[in-house]
């Protein structure tokens, strides 16, 4: 593993955003939700494409706050843009499980 410095890490902005919307990524070569992520008056709304359709139904999503990387360049994924980097952690099946605050924090919050 390379280590960083902690001015390394500081570049990397990770903030917290509510999804608002989800739609089907037929066009994805692995199976995705398509999502918009609201993140407040800092960053507004952003698109991203995730790999979570294993554990999330669309429902499952609506409302949830999660951790998403907000300064990356933005991703050509098939026709779809993908803004912002959602996070999260394999489970023992290779599934992502979201990183998600354990309350409600203000959309746009920093991860520090």
């Amino acid at each position: 593993m390379t280590s960083i410095s902690f001015d390394d890490f500081t570049k990397i902005d990770i903030c917290v955003g509510t999804i608002v919307e989800v739609n089907n990524f037929p066009e994805a070569r692995k199976p995705a939700w398509k999502l918009k992520i609201d993140f407040g008056s800092k960053f507004g709304i952003k698109t991203s494409s995730a790999q979570i359709t294993e554990l999330y139904t669309s429902d499952d999503l609506i409302g949830r706050q999660v951790a998403c990387v907000v300064n990356l360049a933005p991703r050509q994924i098939g026709p779809f843009v993908s803004e912002v980097l959602t996070l999260g952690f394999p489970d023992i099946k290779k599934n992502v499980v979201l990183v998600e605050p354990e309350r409600q924090v203000p959309n746009g919050s920093r991860l520090f």
